[in-house]
């Protein structure tokens, strides 16, 4: 019959929807399956029709025997599988189960029982000879069953012997065992641990030296191979082959080998890495014919970004896998040597960022440093913050500075503002502050001018136009050529970097204000706050006044507050009509948290709030006002450690040189009415006018000699000229400075106390030093040298005692 069904066209396969294909997929399996199914039923039935052939013709009984033994041996090798399909477990547990079948392995011609219990006396050699003997048979041979034929007798079977196993097989297995008998003939060798150690030192030095000399290698001379286009690309073959060494398999050297990989490779990468940032080709680039040597060097800078990528991938999955407690099957490195792994490419990664900030890849870097600044362990977080510090204070473009703060702000709001305080204290070291005072000093410098045509014309010959025209020229080109980049450009960088930094601060203030890191942001506002915009002036002081007034905050981080509040009223604040009586009330109520514990490093912090608040603002300051910070600042004098008194004293001196009438305080005599309050927290209402600086006497005689310097100096009234005044090195510098220079953090002491060595006497005094006569008989025979020497009898003591 003719096939009349058609392929179906392209059209109508679309038009078939998938589940239909999957249903024709799943019959079509269906029916194999049933077809195979039925075809072993067949056969099954074909094998029963045999068997009961056979057993109704008659045999002789020694045939029979025989044909059942044959029969067994056939049925088994039927319904059990091949021996190359079976798993290695189920074949030995088959091969116990044989070796424990006692029906199979006893006499059957004794009458002891199956589960008889074991003889002592049985001898092994009855117990060997007992076991059944197997002799060595044919190959075994497969049986395919053909259809039968039907005669007049009963139905006689058809078959055809097989091998099972084919001569290629048999030859591969006896490959695999002559071979494995070989490997069991040479054992590896049982080291003691001194082989072992020296063996894995030898091992260590040969990876030593072998990076040694791929490192040289890459480093020699690359910008001349480049050049000369001889072994570019060896030096990537190289840089490659090192770079594969990241992944050391062998167990006893694999954790220092890899540590000495990363570290060669960044010291390699910060070698050779050019000062510019490579770009990936266009394709009219790459369809363009260039010249021999600018292919080369498009080739190595393209192998050079390629292994450099592959690097910091190795870095950042090896910091991945240390953080998520994870191992490949593969690995040969313990979970707890993976950490100090991770603190090596931490490590490579810090240096990258601080050395490299112009070359590829740069951003991401800074995307994997930055959230380990927040590490929970203390030594990365340490080593990520201390980079930053470094790479903001190298930054003088402000590209990569603007990176880094935009990466730490999105962490402080992805974490919920649940960052370390570390982590916004590296704000402090941006150079913003520096670039803008330099700007300003450049603009108001007077700058270059150029002639114009028409005073070339009235003053100057046609030759000498010429001349100055070339000399013109020749001045703009070199200007160009100092400005290595533009003003403009800059100013714009670090304008969005500094709003982006007040963003994260507003926030922090807006929503955290109880946040551990509200001493960091007050801390950054005080640097900052005369770059603030106006217009936000009269809110954030709001702002810090209630801060203040809540008091949920500490002592120093109202410190803060006072500082940012005057920071900003003394920059552009000046032109707001606002009187911080409330700020100056809050400083003289805190002044006396301050002592010489825990609290003596606070005293710089209100020695700067001091300089901000009067002597950048005197003519907004009262007489009383000042009367009242003077008094109490002597007094705060005595509490604190020689360096704060140092500071302070340094303070009152500037106090009483830039207010006039500060000398009412070194009299004894009250002016106006009242007394003297000292509990009372109002400066202006205190009356400190009708009290006298008698602290300064007390000063005068501390056991520092800086201290009594300026208590003197005070008690003259702070003279610029005279005997009483103070010597330059200590009249010129700030309080600040003074702070710092007689600090005993280092436990030390400035000026250093000079060694008084005590005299020997080696002679007694020719007077009477003892009251007894006898002594001083004695001590007088001594000096005179007519000593006479006894001879101590002891037993006429023992003779006394006995009695």
């Amino acid at each position: 019959r003719k096939n009349t069904k058609r392929v179906p066209s392209f059209r109508k396969l679309l038009r078939t929807s998938k589940i239909k294909l999957d249903n024709k997929l799943k019959n079509k399996q269906y029916k194999q399956q049933s077809a195979a199914k039925k075809y072993r039923k067949e056969q099954k039935k074909l094998r029963e029709a045999v068997r009961d052939a056979i057993s109704k013709k008659p045999f002789p009984l020694e045939e029979c025997r025989k044909n059942r033994a044959e029969k067994r041996e056939e049925e088994e090798e039927e319904d059990a599988l091949p021996l190359d399909m079976m798993d290695e477990d189920d074949l030995k547990l088959m091969e116990d189960l044989a070796l424990k079948a006692s029906f199979l392995t006893r006499d059957l011609s004794s009458n002891e029982p199956v589960h008889i219990k074991k003889r002592k006396h049985e001898s092994v050699i009855e117990k060997y000879e007992k076991v059944p003997r197997r002799m060595q048979t044919e190959p075994e041979k497969e049986l395919i069953h053909l259809l039968p034929i039907k005669d007049k007798g009963g139905i006689i079977p058809q078959t055809v012997e097989k091998p099972v196993l084919s001569g290629a097989q048999d030859e591969e297995e006896d490959t695999e065992m002559e071979d494995a008998e070989d490997f069991n003939e040479e054992p590896l060798p049982v080291l003691t641990p001194e082989e072992m150690a020296a063996q894995r030192r030898q091992k260590v030095q040969e990876r030593k030296i072998h990076i040694a000399a791929l490192a040289s290698a890459i480093l020699s001379d690359p910008d001349n191979n480049v050049a000369n286009f001889a072994s570019c690309v060896n030096q990537i073959k190289k840089l490659k082959e090192l770079r594969a060494m990241l992944m050391e398999q062998d167990p006893n050297v694999a954790v220092i080998v890899r540590k000495l990989v990363m570290v060669s490779l960044m010291e390699i990468f910060k070698d050779i890495a050019p000062s510019y940032k490579i770009r990936p080709l266009t394709e009219a680039e790459k369809a363009t014919k260039v010249k021999k040597e600018t292919q080369k060097l498009r080739e190595f800078e393209e192998g050079l970004v390629s292994q450099y990528k592959f690097y910091l991938e190795n870095l950042e999955q090896t910091i991945k896998d240390w953080k998520q407690r994870k191992l490949k099957k593969s690995n040969v490195i313990s979970l707890k040597a993976y950490k100090g792994l991770a603190e090596i490419a931490v490590k490579c990664l810090c240096e990258l960022l601080v050395a490299l900030p112009h070359f590829n890849f740069h951003n991401n870097i800074i995307v994997l440093i930055v959230p380990l600044m927040n590490d929970a362990s203390k030594m990365i977080s340490e080593l990520c913050c201390e980079a930053v510090k470094k790479l903001f204070k190298q930054d003088k473009l402000g590209c990569a500075s603007l990176g880094v703060v935009k990466v730490i702000s999105g962490l402080v709001k992805g974490r919920n503002y649940d960052v370390r305080p570390e982590v916004l204290k590296v704000f402090l070291h941006l150079r913003i502050k520096e670039v803008e005072l330099q700007k300003d000093s450049e603009d108001i410098a007077p700058k270059k001018k150029f002639m114009t045509y028409k005073e070339k014309r009235k003053n100057l010959s046609r030759m000498q136009r010429k001349w100055k025209k070339a000399e013109e020229k020749l001045e703009r080109e070199l200007l160009e050529a100092e400005a290595s980049e533009s003003k403009e450009k800059k100013l714009k960088l670090h304008t969005e970097t500094l709003n982006i930094v007040f963003v994260t601060y507003f926030r922090i203030l807006k929503k955290a204000q109880k946040s551990p890191l509200l001493p960091a942001v007050l801390e950054g506002l005080a640097k900052f706050a005369h770059l603030i915009n106006v217009e936000f002036f009269d809110d954030l002081l709001i702002v810090l006044h209630s801060l203040i007034a809540s008091g949920d905050l500490s002592y120093r981080e109202s410190l803060h507050c006072i500082l940012s509040a005057f920071h900003i009223l003394s920059g552009q604040g000046d032109v707001l009509n606002i009187d911080p009586m409330k700020f100056y009330t809050h400083l003289y109520k805190t002044l006396f948290s301050l002592h010489a514990g825990g609290t003596n490093d606070d005293i710089e912090i209100v020695l700067q709030c001091l300089d901000v608040m009067f002597a950048k603002r005197r003519k907004q300051v009262s007489q009383q006002r000042a009367l009242a910070f003077l008094k109490r600042l002597s007094t705060l004098a005595l509490h604190v450690l020689p360096n704060s008194s140092v500071g302070i004293l340094a303070t009152n001196r500037i106090l009483m040189q830039t207010f006039p009438r500060m000398d009412l305080l070194l009299d004894n005599e009250s002016q106006g009415s009242g007394v003297y309050l000292p509990e009372l927290d109002e400066p202006e209402h205190c009356n400190a006018q009708n009290t006298a600086l008698w602290e300064l006497h007390l000063l005068q005689r501390h056991y520092h000699p800086t201290v009594q310097k300026f208590a003197a100096h005070l008690i003259a009234g702070a003279p610029t000229e005279g005997s009483a005044a103070l010597p330059l090195d200590l009249s010129q510098r700030p309080a600040t400075e003074h702070f710092e220079a007689y600090s005993m953090r280092g436990m030390t002491f400035n000026p250093p106390v000079a060694s008084v060595t005590p005299r020997r006497k080696d002679t007694f005094s020719q007077m009477d030093s003892f009251i007894d006569e006898e002594l001083n008989n004695q001590l007088q025979q001594h000096c005179s040298g007519t000593v006479v020497q006894k001879l101590l009898d002891f037993a006429k003591h023992l003779k006394e005692s006995s009695l």
